[in-house]
This record gives C-alpha cells, sequence and structure tokens, in this order.
C-alpha cells in the first residue's frame, strides 16, 4: 500500500528542517535496534494514531530579483505540490509575511490541494491572536501556531494533518505480477537494464545523468513468471541536487518503493556505494521490502582472483546493518547475469512472506539460548518463554520474555542470525518484537 505524502514547503529560513526532525523524533513505526542507518534524510516515516505517512522536507524557495518566482523557484514549488498529499506551508511568525511567502501562498491556492499553514518560530502564545493576525490574510483555512523547536503544538498539528490526508486502501492488485523498484544514483544503468529485460528501448537512455525523471513502469513475462520494472528517477546527494525536478524526483522513489514488492538496488562498479544509497537502502530496510544488490557495469572491472569476494566485503562494510542481503554482479549493457537477478528477486520476495511453524521456531530459538545464554544485566537474566511468528512482509516475531528491557541488542542480534541460519530468510529484514510475559 502506497503511504500518502505530506511535504513541508516554505521560503528559507522559516524553520522547515527543524520542524522535520521534530516530526522524524516522533516516528515509532521503525524496526527498532538498528545501529549505522544514517537519519539525516529528506524524508521520514511518521506514525501517529496507528496511522503512517511519509514527511518530506523540501529546499526552500527562494524569489529571483528580478521575477520574483520564475524558473527552479516555480518547478520547486509545483513538483512539490504535485507530488504531494498534503501540503505543510511554513511561515516564519517572527519577521511576518514576506513577498515570497505571498507568492508561494499564490501558487499553492491554484493547485487546489489540501494547506496546512505552520506560523513557525511562536515561543508566547499568551497573546498569539496579536502576532498571528496578518497571517490570515495569506487566505488558507487551516492555520495553527508552533514552535518546532521546542516542540510547541506539535501534537495538534499532527491532528491536523490526520483530519485531511487520504485514506488509502489496499488496491485490488494482481497477485502474480511481482513489482520490483530498481532504484540507484543517475547513470547507474537503470533503464538500461530495463530496456534489456524488456527487449526495446522502453527508457530513454544517455549518458546524462537525471534522464529519467518519472517513475516508469514496465511489465515483461519471463519463464511465466510476470515482473512489473518500476523505473525510478536517479538520486544525487543532496549537495549535489541543482534541478529541482530532480531535487522532488525522491519523492516518486518514496512511492516507488512503497508499491514494491522487492528493491533492486543499483551500485555503479566503478563508482561504489553512495550515502544516498545507503539512505534508500535504509528506508526499504525499514519498511520491511526484500533487496536485492546488483553492481552493476561489471564488465568495466579489471578483474583478478578474488576481486568479486573482495568488492561484497566492501559492501558489507558500508552496510552492517544489511548482511542479509545478496549482491550479484551484472552488466545491463551485454546482460550478463540479469535474468540470474530477476530469479533471485523473486526467491527474496517468496523470502519475504515466509512463515515458519510455531513448533519448529521455538525449537530453533531453545537451541540457541542453549548454545549461548543472554547476558546478565545486574544480577538479572532474561528468560524467553515462547516465540511466535505474528507477520510477514517483512517477518516478526513475538518473543515472550520475562522483561525486555533485559534484551542486550547484540543477543537479539544473535537470534536473529539463528532465524537465518535456521530458516534461511534471505534479502528480508526480520522484526523482533518482544512483550514481557504477565
Amino acid at each position: 500500500m502506497q503511504k500518502p505524502v505530506v511535504a513541508i514547503v516554505g521560503r528559507p529560513n522559516v524553520g522547515k528542517s527543524t520542524l522535520f526532525n521534530r516530526l522524524a523524533g516522533n516516528r515509532i513505526s521503525i524496526v527498532e535496534g538498528i545501529p549505522s542507518i544514517t537519519r539525516d534524510r529528506l524524508y521520514t516515516d511518521v506514525e501517529w494514531q496507528g496511522k503512517s505517512f511519509v514527511v518530506v522536507d523540501t529546499g526552500g524557495i527562494e524569489a529571483d530579483e528580478n521575477d520574483l518566482i520564475k524558473g527552479k523557484t516555480r518547478y520547486q514549488a509545483e513538483i512539490a505540490i504535485n507530488e504531494a498529499d498534503l501540503i505543510i506551508f511554513v511561515v516564519d511568525g517572527r519577521s511576518g509575511i514576506s513577498t515570497a511567502d505571498q507568492e508561494v501562498a499564490d501558487l499553492l491556492r491554484k493547485a487546489g490541494k489540501k494547506v496546512i499553514l505552520v506560523i513557525n518560530k511562536i515561543d508566547d502564545f499568551s497573546n498569539i491572536e496579536e502576532i498571528i493576525w496578518e497571517f490570515y490574510s495569506l487566505g488558507f483555512e487551516d492555520m495553527i501556531p508552533i514552535s518546532a523547536e521546542h516542540g510547541k503544538n506539535i501534537g495538534d498539528l499532527l491532528e491536523l494533518v490526520l483530519k485531511y490526508l487520504p485514506d488509502f486502501q489496499d488496491e485490488e492488485e494482481d497477485t502474480d505480477i511481482l513489482n520490483i523498484a530498481i532504484v540507484g544514483k543517475p547513470n547507474v544503468g537503470k533503464s538500461s537494464l530495463v530496456n534489456y529485460l524488456a527487449g526495446y528501448e522502453r527508457v530513454i537512455v544517455t549518458d546524462i545523468p537525471g534522464t529519467t525523471r518519472d517513475a516508469i513502469d514496465t511489465l515483461i513475462e519471463k519463464d511465466g513468471i510476470k515482473y512489473n520494472l518500476i523505473d525510478t528517477a536517479g538520486l544525487r546527494r543532496k549537495a549535489r541536487i541543482k534541478d529541482s525536478i530532480e531535487y522532488y524526483s525522491v519523492i516518486r522513489t518514496i512511492k516507488a518503493i512503497d508499491r514494491s514488492d522487492a528493491v533492486l538496488m543499483l551500485i555503479d562498479a566503478l563508482e561504489g556505494i553512495s550515502a544516498q544509497d545507503k539512505k534508500i537502502l535504509g528506508y526499504a530496510h525499514e519498511n520491511g521490502k526484500a533487496i536485492v544488490i546488483a553492481v552493476n557495469k561489471w564488465d568495466l572491472v579489471e578483474k583478478e582472483t578474488g576481486t568479486m569476494e573482495r568488492y561484497k566485503e566492501e559492501i558489507y562494510q558500508e552496510l552492517k546493518f544489511l548482511n542479509y542481503v545478496p549482491i550479484t554482479f551484472i552488466s545491463a549493457l551485454t546482460g550478463k547475469r540479469v535474468n540470474e537477478t530477476l530469479e533471485l528477486l523473486e526467491h527474496v520476495i517468496d523470502q519475504n512472506s515466509l512463515r515458519v511453524k510455531t513448533g519448529l521456531l521455538n525449537e530453533v530459538i531453545e537451541e540457541a539460548v542453549q548454545l549461548r545464554e543472554p547476558p546478565g544485566v545486574k544480577g538479572k537474566r532474561l528468560k524467553i518463554y515462547y516465540t511466535t511468528q505474528v507477520g510477514i512482509k517483512p517477518p516478526a516475531f513475538m518473543f515472550f520474555v520475562n522483561n525486555p528491557d533485559l534484551m542486550h541488542f547484540s543477543y537479539q542480534r544473535y537470534l536473529e542470525n539463528a532465524l537465518r541460519e535456521a530458516f534461511g530468510f534471505i534479502g528480508t529484514p526480520i522484526k523482533i518484537i518482544l512483550k514481557q510475559r504477565t
């Protein structure tokens, strides 16, 4: 199911990123206990009162000296508006309305999207009407004062967000079709891979990074299995994103991952893994997606004995939280190992839905505990009474214990590895839930 997207827009220095970080701090719907996942993202999952949505932090919309809103400025505002389901328009309550605020407000009104006007940097709410009265002139029905820095009124803002978020129901889907989101930075070969599998030029391929800006679906069939290949726009590090269309294409990538059964991350063999690759993989991991990493352009690498294994070790070193993900080496240009990669994707999707019998599951956990007892904490020791599988996509296991606080992260990782050794779970995250037995 695709999650609703909420975009935070506004001119520079009104506190958009501070609000984004505040909302990210309220996030609770993540896989717990995973170190080394970069948190400085352009996007984050937020869950409030049981409803989950994606919040996107956008760049400041600046006015031009000659034309108050043109070129990139107009693109930035329009694309953020078009891609999002709800807009949070942030203004500065201390400095008042600026010309740039008025121009952004005009664009938002013309677009017809639902907008919540957030008046930020309000520390004293005792005379709030006197402070915010001028912002009524922007013409938005829903207006709320907050202090993102100090967390004031954030709960009321989230209540308002939930009020206007669309209800996304699970759509009727052809369960025989496997949806594959192909992600990676620009010019890594995503479109070339789609074209090779499709057998014709479905997507324009050039040596100019970022040619693909929309997520494009391509339906293919191989050996009786139907695949829907979602070719996403190329992603760059935030500092290198100059074209606003490319900037907001990250939203489309998030949406593609949300509606996928598996994520195929392409890495350029000549450049290695990037920080943005890690962030996208972290998002896919936290959202329970099956994952395969494909190192593309392997035909261009000078090889010697052990080159492939060394390359794998380097990737796993960079992605310690993804040591369960299979890595394959391909050439989208020549087709080397491309069909095998499709088979691997089918396998990890199956693993993502794997169910384990309760009796066998408890035998494995009991044996793991016998081989290595939980460490003691201040004279107390964790006891695991019973384990049961409570979900799939990703596989989720509930452990009934005497005290969840006694579960050390390293021991939880040990139990996860025991599950993987016994049952596989290749290419899929595992979620472990601790519940105190009363």
